[in-house]
C-alpha cells in the first residue's frame, strides 16, 4: 500500500479515534478535548482535498484509486472484508462529506452545548461513519458505516434537540430502521444470488456481468427493495415525514451532517450499486421513480411554500430537492447519473449552509417564526448576504454548484420525457418563491413588535468570525464548483464511462424486444 492509501484509511479512522479518546478521557481538560475534536474534524478535510488533487494521477485497480483491503478473518466464511477505495462517483461525495463535517465540527466546538465532551464524541463518531460510507468498496461495510453514523444521530436529537425532540427521535428511528432493513435485505439478496466470492462491489459486478438468468428472474424485485429502502432513508415522497420533523428538532451540527451528508446514502447507493448491478430492474421502476420524485418536487414544494417556521422551511426544502436526484437516476443514462452526483454534492453544501445560517438568525431574533421577523439586514448585513447567497445556491442560480447538477438532470430528463421535464421545472419556480420570500421577510420586511422588543432586550452583533469561517468554507465550495465543475466532472465522467454504457445497453436491448 502507498502513502495515499494510508491517508484514505486515516480519513476514516481520525474522527473515530478522536471520538474514542473523548469517550474514555474523563480526566482530559475541556480545552484539550476541544483540540482533539478539532483535529478529528480537520484531518478528513485535509486528506480528502489531497486525495482529490492526487486522484487523476493515481493508479487505478478496476476503476478505484487508493485501494486497500483488510481481512478480519471473515472473508472466507462470510465474504466480508474492509476494502476502501475511491472512484469517480464516490470521490466528490467523499470530499463533500469532509467539507460539511469540518464546518459542522466548527459549529459544534463553539455551540456551548451541555455535556460538550459527549456531544463532540458522538459527532466525531457520526462523521467517521460518513467518511467510511463513501470510502467503502465492500457493500457490507458501506451499509455498516451508515448504521454506525445513524446511532449518534438518534442520540443527539433525543439529548440535545429542541421542540418535540423525543417524538422526532422516535419517528426518525422507526422510519430509518425500516428503510435500513429493506436496503439490507436487497444487498444481501444480491450477494446471495450472484454467487460472488465476497460483498466486494468489484467482484459483484464481475459475477453479474452477463448472468442472464439472474437478470431475468430477480432484478425487478431486488431493485424494488433497494428503491424503497434507500428511498425511505433519503426521504422520498411519501415516506418523508420524518425528515423535516427531525431536522427541526436536531441541533445545528446534526442537521448539517444528516441533511447534508448522511441523507445522500440512499441516492449514492442507487447510483453506485443498484443501477449498475440491476439495470433492467431499474427500467421496470422508472415510472415509479419519476412520479414519486415529482411528488417531492411539486407536493413537498407547495408544502414548503406554506411554512412560516424558518427551520421547517429549510427542512422541507431539503426534502423537496431530493426529487431532482431521483429524476436523474430515472433517466437510466450516463448523463442522468452524472447530474445526480453533481446535484448531491451541491445539495449537501447548500443545505448545510442554510441550517448553519438559520441557527444564527434564531440567535438574533429568538424565534423561527418568520412572521415575527423583519429588518434584520440593518443589524446583520453580513448574515443577510450569506443567507441570500445560500438561498440562491439552493435555487440553482448560475455561478453556484447546484446550477450544473439541475441543468444536467433537466437535459437528461428532456430525452426521457418532455412532460416530466416541464413538471420538474416548476420546482425552480417554487424554490424561488419560498426562498426569496424568506429573504424578504427575515431581512427586509417590517419588523413586528415582538421582534423590536426582543432586539432591544437582546442586542447582538453581526455574524462573527467563529460563525463566518464554517459558512465561508461551505460557500467557497459552492462557488468553486459553480465556476469550475470540471474539478469533479472529470473523474466522474471517467467512472461513468466504464459503468453506465452497460446500463444503457441493457435497457436498450430489452426496449427493442
Amino acid at each position: 500500500m502507498n502513502d495515499a492509501t494510508h491517508l484514505l484509511q486515516l480519513a476514516v479512522a481520525a474522527p473515530l479515534a478522536g471520538g474514542l479518546i473523548l469517550a474514555f478521557g474523563n480526566f482530559i481538560p475541556k480545552r484539550i478535548c476541544k483540540l482533539i475534536a478539532f483535529i478529528g474534524f480537520l484531518v478528513p478535510l485535509l486528506v480528502a482535498l489531497h486525495l482529490w488533487w492526487a486522484y487523476a494521477a493515481a493508479p487505478k485497480t478496476s476503476g478505484y484509486a487508493f485501494l486497500s483491503a483488510t481481512d478480519f478473518g471473515l472473508s472466507r466464511a462470510l465474504g466480508i472484508g474492509l476494502k476502501l477505495g475511491l472512484n469517480g462517483i464516490s470521490l466528490p461525495l467523499f470530499v463533500m462529506a469532509a467539507i460539511v463535517g469540518f464546518a459542522a465540527g466548527l459549529v459544534a466546538l463553539q455551540s456551548g452545548a451541555e455535556r460538550l465532551k459527549l456531544y463532540l464524541m458522538l459527532l466525531l463518531v457520526m462523521h467517521g461513519g460518513l467518511m467510511g460510507v463513501f470510502a467503502s468498496v465492500d457493500i457490507f461495510f458501506f451499509y455498516f458505516f451508515h448504521e454506525f453514523a445513524l446511532i449518534p444521530t438518534f442520540l443527539m436529537v433525543g439529548l440535545w434537540g429542541g421542540r418535540d425532540r423525543n417524538y422526532a427521535a422516535m419517528k426518525m428511528t422507526i422510519y430509518l430502521t425500516a428503510g435500513a432493513m429493506l436496503s439490507l435485505a436487497g444487498l444481501i439478496a444480491i450477494y446471495a444470488k450472484s454467487n460472488a466470492a465476497s460483498f466486494d462491489l468489484i467482484n459483484l459486478r464481475l459475477a453479474l456481468a452477463g448472468d442472464g438468468a439472474f437478470l431475468a428472474a430477480l432484478q425487478h424485485n431486488l431493485f424494488g427493495l433497494l428503491l424503497f429502502g434507500f428511498g425511505i432513508l433519503v426521504s422520498l415522497w411519501p415516506f418523508h415525514s420524518w425528515a423535516p420533523l427531525g431536522y427541526g428538532a436536531a441541533p445545528t451540527s446534526v442537521s448539517m451532517l444528516h441533511a447534508g451528508v448522511l441523507k445522500k446514502f440512499g441516492l449514492y447507493g442507487l447510483v453506485q450499486i443498484a443501477l449498475p448491478l440491476l439495470p433492467l430492474g431499474g427500467q421496470d421502476w422508472v415510472t415509479w421513480m419519476v412520479w414519486l420524485a415529482l411528488g417531492n418536487i411539486v407536493v413537498i414544494g407547495l408544502v414548503t411554500m406554506a411554512q412560516r417556521d424558518l427551520k421547517q422551511m429549510v427542512g422541507f426544502g431539503s426534502v423537496m430537492h431530493v426529487g431532482y436526484g431521483f429524476l436523474g437516476l430515472a433517466c437510466l443514462s450516463t448523463l442522468g447519473a452524472g447530474g445526480a452526483v453533481l446535484f448531491m454534492v451541491a445539495h449537501g453544501l447548500s443545505v448545510a449552509l442554510l441550517f448553519l445560517l438559520t441557527s444564527q438568525i434564531h440567535q438574533r431574533v429568538g424565534t423561527f417564526d418568520m412572521t415575527q421577523m423583519g429588518g434584520l439586514v440593518k443589524r446583520a448585513p453580513v448574515l443577510a448576504a450569506f443567507f441570500s447567497a445560500a438561498i440562491l445556491a439552493s435555487i440553482g442560480l448560475p455561478g453556484f454548484a447546484g446550477f450544473w447538477g439541475e441543468l444536467t438532470i433537466f437535459v437528461a430528463l428532456w430525452q426521457l420525457s418532455h412532460l416530466y421535464t416541464a413538471l420538474a421545472l416548476t420546482g425552480v419556480v417554487i424554490s424561488a418563491v419560498y426562498g426569496l420570500r424568506a429573504v424578504a421577510k427575515v431581512f427586509f420586511g417590517e419588523p413586528s413588535e415582538e421582534h423590536v422588543r426582543y432586539a432591544a432586550a437582546n442586542p447582538t452583533a453581526d455574524l462573527d468570525w467563529p460563525a463566518r469561517i464554517p459558512a465561508l468554507v461551505l460557500l467557497a465550495g459552492l462557488f468553486f464548483l459553480g465556476f469550475w465543475p470540471k474539478a469533479i466532472t472529470a473523474p466522474l465522467n471517467d467512472t461513468l464511462a466504464t459503468i453506465y454504457p452497460a446500463v444503457e445497453a441493457a435497457v436498450k436491448v430489452v426496449a427493442g424486444q
